[in-house]
Protein backbone atom coordinates (compact mmCIF):
# COMPACT_ATOMS: atom_id res chain seq x y z
CA UNK A 1 0.00 0.00 0.00
CA UNK A 2 1.39 3.54 -0.93
CA UNK A 3 1.78 6.55 1.86
CA UNK A 4 0.69 9.72 1.40
CA UNK A 5 2.08 12.82 3.61
CA UNK A 6 -0.84 15.30 4.13
CA UNK A 7 0.71 18.29 5.96
CA UNK A 8 -2.30 20.80 7.97
CA UNK A 9 -2.31 23.61 10.06
CA UNK A 10 -6.49 22.69 10.03
CA UNK A 11 -6.77 25.88 7.83
CA UNK A 12 -8.97 26.06 5.26
CA UNK A 13 -7.09 25.82 2.63
CA UNK A 14 -5.67 22.48 4.68
CA UNK A 15 -9.31 21.07 4.56
CA UNK A 16 -9.71 21.73 1.04
CA UNK A 17 -6.36 20.08 0.35
CA UNK A 18 -7.65 16.75 2.48
CA UNK A 19 -10.74 15.89 0.38
CA UNK A 20 -8.09 15.46 -2.58
CA UNK A 21 -5.87 13.84 -0.30
CA UNK A 22 -8.66 11.53 0.72
CA UNK A 23 -9.83 10.91 -2.75
CA UNK A 24 -6.63 10.47 -4.29
CA UNK A 25 -5.54 7.94 -1.92
CA UNK A 26 -8.56 5.87 -2.77
CA UNK A 27 -7.30 6.26 -6.75
CA UNK A 28 -3.66 5.08 -5.64
CA UNK A 29 -4.72 2.31 -2.64
CA UNK A 30 -3.10 4.73 -0.48
CA UNK A 31 -2.73 5.38 3.49
CA UNK A 32 -2.98 8.98 4.58
CA UNK A 33 -0.55 10.33 7.30
CA UNK A 34 -1.62 13.67 8.57
CA UNK A 35 1.46 16.01 9.76
CA UNK A 36 1.31 18.58 12.06
CA UNK A 37 3.96 20.91 13.23
CA UNK A 38 4.15 23.56 15.64
CA UNK A 39 7.23 25.81 16.80
CA UNK A 40 8.43 25.71 20.26
CA UNK A 41 9.31 29.56 21.29
CA UNK A 42 12.57 30.61 21.09
CA UNK A 43 14.60 32.36 24.09
CA UNK A 44 17.66 34.16 23.85
CA UNK A 45 19.87 32.21 26.52
CA UNK A 46 20.44 35.34 28.55
CA UNK A 47 16.96 35.81 28.74
CA UNK A 48 16.48 31.85 29.03
CA UNK A 49 13.46 31.24 31.55
CA UNK A 50 13.53 28.96 34.57
CA UNK A 51 10.29 27.14 33.89
CA UNK A 52 11.15 27.00 30.31
CA UNK A 53 10.47 23.04 30.51
CA UNK A 54 6.83 23.62 31.76
CA UNK A 55 6.49 26.44 28.91
CA UNK A 56 7.79 23.80 26.59
CA UNK A 57 4.61 21.33 28.24
CA UNK A 58 1.91 23.65 27.78
CA UNK A 59 2.76 24.66 24.52
CA UNK A 60 3.20 20.83 23.33
CA UNK A 61 0.24 19.83 25.35
CA UNK A 62 -1.72 22.62 23.78
CA UNK A 63 -1.45 21.53 20.68
CA UNK A 64 -2.08 17.80 21.28
CA UNK A 65 -5.02 18.92 22.18
CA UNK A 66 -6.33 21.09 19.51
CA UNK A 67 -4.82 18.49 17.04
CA UNK A 68 -6.96 15.64 19.33
CA UNK A 69 -9.76 17.80 18.42
CA UNK A 70 -9.21 18.56 15.08
CA UNK A 71 -9.25 15.17 13.51
CA UNK A 72 -12.91 13.88 14.82
CA UNK A 73 -13.91 16.81 11.72
CA UNK A 74 -11.34 15.32 9.31
CA UNK A 75 -12.81 11.64 10.12
CA UNK A 76 -16.16 13.42 9.45
CA UNK A 77 -15.14 14.26 5.94
CA UNK A 78 -14.05 11.05 5.14
CA UNK A 79 -17.31 9.55 6.06
CA UNK A 80 -19.61 11.93 3.97
CA UNK A 81 -17.04 10.94 1.09
CA UNK A 82 -18.16 7.32 2.11
CA UNK A 83 -13.90 7.27 2.55
CA UNK A 84 -13.63 5.60 6.26
CA UNK A 85 -12.07 3.36 4.69
CA UNK A 86 -9.11 5.14 4.05
CA UNK A 87 -6.47 4.17 6.68
CA UNK A 88 -5.24 7.32 8.34
CA UNK A 89 -2.66 7.45 10.55
CA UNK A 90 -1.16 10.84 12.77
CA UNK A 91 2.42 12.82 13.13
CA UNK A 92 2.80 15.49 15.29
CA UNK A 93 6.07 17.34 16.14
CA UNK A 94 7.61 20.18 17.02
CA UNK A 95 10.53 22.15 14.46
CA UNK A 96 10.20 23.57 11.10
CA UNK A 97 7.74 22.54 8.82
CA UNK A 98 9.45 21.62 5.97
CA UNK A 99 12.42 20.36 8.04
CA UNK A 100 9.80 17.43 9.65
CA UNK A 101 8.09 17.25 6.49
CA UNK A 102 11.43 15.91 4.82
CA UNK A 103 12.13 13.40 7.70
CA UNK A 104 8.71 11.94 7.42
CA UNK A 105 9.08 11.23 4.22
CA UNK A 106 12.13 9.38 4.67
CA UNK A 107 11.35 7.70 7.83
CA UNK A 108 7.85 6.76 6.26
CA UNK A 109 9.54 5.79 2.99
CA UNK A 110 5.92 8.00 1.59
CA UNK A 111 5.06 8.14 -1.95
CA UNK A 112 3.57 10.84 -2.47
CA UNK A 113 2.77 14.93 -0.56
CA UNK A 114 -0.38 16.45 -0.86
CA UNK A 115 0.00 20.03 0.82
CA UNK A 116 -3.11 23.17 0.26
CA UNK A 117 -2.05 26.57 -0.15
CA UNK A 118 -4.43 29.75 0.49
CA UNK A 119 -3.20 31.80 -2.51
CA UNK A 120 0.09 32.96 -4.44
CA UNK A 121 2.11 33.89 -1.49
CA UNK A 122 2.16 30.67 0.19
CA UNK A 123 3.27 29.06 -3.50
CA UNK A 124 6.23 31.35 -3.31
CA UNK A 125 6.83 30.81 0.77
CA UNK A 126 6.53 27.06 -0.32
CA UNK A 127 8.37 26.55 -3.25
CA UNK A 128 11.05 29.29 -3.22
CA UNK A 129 11.61 30.38 0.60
CA UNK A 130 14.84 29.40 2.56
CA UNK A 131 14.18 26.14 2.58
CA UNK A 132 13.01 25.15 -0.78
CA UNK A 133 16.26 23.07 -0.99
CA UNK A 134 13.96 20.63 1.30
CA UNK A 135 11.19 20.62 -0.71
CA UNK A 136 11.98 21.08 -3.95
CA UNK A 137 15.56 18.62 -4.56
CA UNK A 138 15.19 16.95 -0.70
CA UNK A 139 12.15 15.31 -1.04
CA UNK A 140 12.16 13.03 -3.76
CA UNK A 141 8.46 12.26 -4.07
CA UNK A 142 5.47 14.16 -6.15
CA UNK A 143 4.28 16.50 -4.41
CA UNK A 144 0.29 18.10 -5.37
CA UNK A 145 -0.42 20.90 -4.15
CA UNK A 146 -3.90 22.21 -4.03
CA UNK A 147 -5.31 25.94 -4.46
CA UNK A 148 -7.71 26.41 -1.81
CA UNK A 149 -10.41 27.57 -4.93
CA UNK A 150 -9.56 24.39 -7.11
CA UNK A 151 -12.71 22.13 -5.30
CA UNK A 152 -12.46 18.43 -6.06
CA UNK A 153 -14.22 16.95 -8.91
CA UNK A 154 -13.67 13.32 -10.87
CA UNK A 155 -10.67 13.70 -12.68
CA UNK A 156 -10.98 13.35 -16.59
CA UNK A 157 -8.14 15.27 -17.65
CA UNK A 158 -4.49 15.37 -16.60
CA UNK A 159 -2.02 17.69 -18.38
CA UNK A 160 1.78 16.92 -18.58
CA UNK A 161 4.34 19.59 -19.50
CA UNK A 162 7.07 17.84 -21.02
CA UNK A 163 10.33 18.95 -23.07
CA UNK A 164 10.58 15.74 -25.08
CA UNK A 165 13.64 15.01 -22.34
CA UNK A 166 14.40 10.92 -22.34
CA UNK A 167 14.10 11.37 -18.97
CA UNK A 168 10.51 12.57 -18.80
CA UNK A 169 9.17 9.16 -20.31
CA UNK A 170 9.54 8.02 -16.58
CA UNK A 171 7.11 10.39 -15.26
CA UNK A 172 5.39 10.44 -17.77
CA UNK A 173 4.37 6.54 -17.28
CA UNK A 174 3.94 7.47 -13.46
CA UNK A 175 1.16 10.22 -14.35
CA UNK A 176 -0.36 7.49 -17.02
CA UNK A 177 -0.37 5.00 -14.30
CA UNK A 178 -2.35 7.65 -12.27
CA UNK A 179 -4.56 8.25 -15.42
CA UNK A 180 -5.44 4.71 -15.81
CA UNK A 181 -7.28 4.31 -12.57
CA UNK A 182 -9.34 7.70 -13.01
CA UNK A 183 -9.99 6.85 -16.76
CA UNK A 184 -8.47 9.82 -17.09
CA UNK A 185 -7.18 11.22 -20.60
CA UNK A 186 -3.07 12.78 -20.66
CA UNK A 187 -2.82 15.81 -22.37
CA UNK A 188 0.68 16.41 -23.09
CA UNK A 189 1.70 19.30 -24.04
CA UNK A 190 5.57 20.94 -25.44
CA UNK A 191 5.68 24.63 -25.94
CA UNK A 192 7.77 25.25 -28.70
CA UNK A 193 9.70 28.43 -28.70
CA UNK A 194 11.66 30.20 -31.08
CA UNK A 195 14.69 28.76 -29.24
CA UNK A 196 13.01 25.42 -28.82
CA UNK A 197 15.72 22.88 -30.01
CA UNK A 198 13.20 19.32 -30.10
CA UNK A 199 13.47 17.85 -33.55
CA UNK A 200 10.30 16.48 -35.22
CA UNK A 201 11.57 13.53 -35.01
CA UNK A 202 11.73 13.03 -31.58
CA UNK A 203 7.76 14.30 -31.23
CA UNK A 204 7.20 11.70 -33.28
CA UNK A 205 9.16 8.55 -31.51
CA UNK A 206 7.33 9.60 -28.54
CA UNK A 207 3.69 9.07 -29.97
CA UNK A 208 5.25 6.05 -31.69
CA UNK A 209 6.29 4.66 -28.39
CA UNK A 210 2.70 5.89 -26.23
CA UNK A 211 0.62 5.13 -29.48
CA UNK A 212 -1.65 2.72 -27.19
CA UNK A 213 -1.72 4.82 -24.62
CA UNK A 214 -4.84 7.12 -23.51
CA UNK A 215 -2.72 10.39 -24.18
CA UNK A 216 -2.62 13.47 -26.87
CA UNK A 217 0.67 15.23 -27.51
CA UNK A 218 -0.01 18.70 -28.21
CA UNK A 219 2.68 20.72 -29.90
CA UNK A 220 2.13 24.71 -29.24
CA UNK A 221 4.34 27.39 -30.91
CA UNK A 222 4.73 30.70 -28.63
CA UNK A 223 7.60 32.35 -26.77
CA UNK A 224 5.09 33.01 -23.63
CA UNK A 225 5.32 29.86 -22.25
CA UNK A 226 3.56 30.61 -18.99
CA UNK A 227 0.57 31.90 -20.48
CA UNK A 228 0.63 29.05 -23.09
CA UNK A 229 0.25 26.98 -20.12
CA UNK A 230 -2.31 28.40 -18.70
CA UNK A 231 -4.46 28.84 -21.82
CA UNK A 232 -3.69 24.88 -21.80
CA UNK A 233 -5.20 24.15 -18.66
CA UNK A 234 -8.29 26.43 -19.49
CA UNK A 235 -8.55 25.41 -22.59
CA UNK A 236 -7.99 21.55 -22.70
CA UNK A 237 -10.33 21.53 -19.15
CA UNK A 238 -7.12 20.10 -17.01
CA UNK A 239 -8.04 19.01 -13.86
CA UNK A 240 -4.44 18.01 -12.54
CA UNK A 241 -1.47 20.07 -13.71
CA UNK A 242 1.76 17.70 -13.90
CA UNK A 243 5.08 19.45 -13.92
CA UNK A 244 8.77 18.26 -13.16
CA UNK A 245 11.33 20.18 -12.12
CA UNK A 246 13.52 20.95 -14.41
CA UNK A 247 16.10 23.90 -14.42
CA UNK A 248 15.52 25.76 -10.99
CA UNK A 249 15.45 28.71 -12.13
CA UNK A 250 12.65 28.17 -15.23
CA UNK A 251 10.53 27.02 -11.79
CA UNK A 252 11.28 29.58 -9.88
CA UNK A 253 9.85 32.25 -12.79
CA UNK A 254 6.86 29.38 -13.08
CA UNK A 255 5.74 30.15 -9.75
CA UNK A 256 6.24 33.38 -9.14
CA UNK A 257 3.25 35.52 -7.63
CA UNK A 258 1.88 37.20 -11.08
CA UNK A 259 1.53 33.13 -12.27
CA UNK A 260 0.17 31.53 -9.59
CA UNK A 261 -1.80 34.16 -8.83
CA UNK A 262 -3.69 33.62 -12.35
CA UNK A 263 -2.99 29.51 -11.58
CA UNK A 264 -4.69 29.86 -8.85
CA UNK A 265 -7.75 32.32 -9.17
CA UNK A 266 -8.66 32.09 -12.78
CA UNK A 267 -7.79 28.38 -13.53
CA UNK A 268 -7.69 26.64 -9.59
CA UNK A 269 -6.78 23.05 -10.84
CA UNK A 270 -4.04 20.81 -8.36
CA UNK A 271 -0.34 21.12 -9.42
CA UNK A 272 1.46 17.66 -9.14
CA UNK A 273 5.41 18.55 -9.13
CA UNK A 274 7.11 15.74 -10.22
CA UNK A 275 11.15 15.77 -9.57
CA UNK A 276 13.06 14.54 -12.60
CA UNK A 277 16.11 11.70 -11.57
Amino acid sequence: MKKILFPTDFSEAATNAFVHALEFAKIVNAELILLHTFEIPVYDSQFFPENYAAIYSSVELAKFEMFKNEIPKLRAIAEERKLGNIVIKHRLMDGDLLYNLKNAVEEDKVDFVIMGTSGASDWTKFFLGSNTSSVISGVEVPVLCVPVDAKFKKIKVIGFTTRYREKDKKELKKVLEIAKKTDAKVKSLYVRTSSSDVPEATVKEWEKEFANENVEFLVLPSDEVKETILDFVLYKEVDILSMITHKRSFFESLFDSSFTKKLSKQVPVPVLVMHED
